[in-house]
């Protein structure tokens, strides 16, 4: 009776926990058999794996296969099992030294021919086997992916003819090297918008803070071409924060070419988007649009047309910067600190504004379609900037707005200030990076006495909740901020209050 074993991964989120891939080769009648609460991608692996061994011209033994996937309670779902299963079986059989197996973890898909293909996770899966202490066996095309995990050995075979002659002494394979960073993707400038300096304004106070901003205004106004520049003003992401971005972009398996992202993400889904698409679900637990958006950007367009259970589901992950997908057979909790920018029109005819061209049920028509967004959702909107359709002479002849770059350099001075003020915390479990991200109580303490007397005021006057005084603090600590001044000034408080109109609550 021969056993081998080696280690794989089940992912949990983004968490890759260890499986024993056991294989136990003894006499008995010719069987292969595979058990450990396996799905049925994990079970159609005993085809892949033989069709696979005979390719490369190896026959399975005619006696009791028994493949065990341990700990037996823990669901194993995809077909990265395939290589793990191969490669223990091949120890088993002796056709592959068992010590050298075991000092490795493995993953990857099989081909009927014996090529291993690219699977979802290798980055999480690198990161679980460095700190176990082992090497990694991953597809060739992924061996960039799992270099960035450091310094621990990666072979990545093209096919499992090349895995067995490493193995074996007969060649070498080659160390891969880190894929490099994703190439960003070039965004409009700011420069192109003229005029909307409110708009403007909202926009850099927005990027500089983290904060959530609802843009509303008639059709055409220029919505979705200030959103898109908001992009261009976000600091690149750090070594930390890339990090947590491309492991959640590797289990989703859309981390191109293995490369680390290092620029914020901007996502964009369409208002028909389901709840599970959205906020993460489906049969597998898969990260959804906001944990895509992770330390980026989730820009929602015609805010009112998607789904209300929808928009309500998001509700938590604003507060707490993660999302719990509970369902009977999977519970899963994905990183969704994201950005939130929201479009919409004051009403279903867009033309609430304008007497000559309203329809004839405003302003009833404009309050019924604002009414499709419940007041504790909007009570999470941080600026509420309201956008102006500009007249034709002002597109004609107004000169260019200032500069991306120009408004970046504050953004990211400003954003500085902020992880020097907040990165202490992190010794006391807190990781704010951003004002977005930090409790009232810290920001209270930088505050003016005449700045807390106007918010105190304001909130008496305006019935404001607890939670839009906090976001008010926020965003005033802020805009003082990218005025380079450390208190909390009236003039701060008071431009903060000007942001969070009666839409907002």
């Amino acid at each position: 009776m021969a056993i081998a074993r080696i280690r794989s991964f089940a992912f949990v989120g983004i968490e890759a926990i260890s499986v024993d891939v056991e294989v136990q080769i003894s006499a008995g009648l010719p069987s292969f058999a595979i058990v450990g609460l396996a799905d049925k991608a994990v079970g159609e692996a005993r085809e892949r794996v033989r069709a696979a061994l005979t390719t490369i011209g190896l026959a399975l033994p005619p006696k009791r296969i028994l493949v065990n996937l341990a700990p037996a309670d823990l669901l194993k779902e995809g077909s990265h099992f395939d290589l793990p299963i191969a490669v223990a079986l091949l120890a088993a059989m002796a056709v592959v030294p068992l010590d050298s197996a075991m000092g490795f973890a493995a993953l990857g898909e099989l081909s009927l021919d014996g090529r291993i293909n690219s699977v979802t996770g290798v980055l999480p899966a690198a990161m679980a086997a460095s700190v176990a202490g082992l090497g990694l066996i991953c597809p060739a095309a992924q061996g960039g992916e799992a270099a960035w995990a450091g310094r621990i050995a990666i072979l990545a075979p093209g096919n499992l003819t090349e895995l067995v002659s490493h193995f074996q002494g007969r060649q070498q394979l080659g160390v891969p090297e880190p894929a490099g960073v994703a190439r960003p993707v070039s965004s409009a400038d700011l420069s192109e918008v003229k005029g909307m300096e409110t708009a403007r304004r909202g926009l850099e106070i927005a990027a500089a803070g983290g904060h959530n901003l609802l843009l509303v205004g008639p059709p055409g106004s220029g919505k979705s071409m200030l959103a898109a520049r908001l992009p261009g003003l976000l600091p690149d992401l750090t070594p930390r924060e890339a990090l947590e971005v491309s492991m959640v972009h590797s289990v989703a398996g859309m981390l191109e070419g293995g490369r680390l992202l290092q620029r914020p993400p901007y996502r964009e889904p369409h208002h028909s988007a389901s709840q599970a698409a959205l906020i993460g679900g489906g049969r597998r637990g898969r990260p959804g649009e906001i944990s895509l958006a992770h330390r980026g950007v989730l820009f929602l367009d015609e805010l009112p047309e998607f789904p209300r259970t929808t928009l309500e589901a998001m509700r938590q992950p604003l507060e707490t910067g993660r999302t719990t997908v509970a369902r009977a057979a999977i519970h899963v909790t994905y990183p969704a600190r994201f950005q939130l920018i929201a479009a919409m029109n004051p009403c279903n005819c867009g033309q609430l504004a304008d007497p000559a061209r309203a329809c004839a049920r405003a302003p009833r028509c404009g309050e019924e379609y604002a009414g499709r967004l419940s007041g504790p959702w909007l009570d999470r909107i941080d600026l509420t900037v309201s956008v102006q359709p500009l007249t034709p002479a002002t597109l004609a002849r107004a000169a260019p707005g200032e500069a991306s770059a120009a408004v970046a350099a504050r953004v990211a001075r400003a954003r500085e200030l902020q992880r020097e003020r907040w990165g202490a915390l992190e010794a006391e479990g807190e990781t704010a990076t951003t004002n977005a991200e930090i409790g009232g109580g810290r920001i209270q303490a930088l505050l003016l006495p005449e700045a807390l007397d106007l918010l105190e005021r304001a909130s008496e006057r305006l019935h404001l909740s607890a939670r839009g005084f906090t976001r008010i603090l926020r965003v005033a600590r802020t805009i003082a901020d990218l005025a380079g001044v450390v208190p909390v000034r009236r003039a701060d408080i008071a431009e903060a209050l000007a942001f969070r109109t009666r839409l907002a609550g």
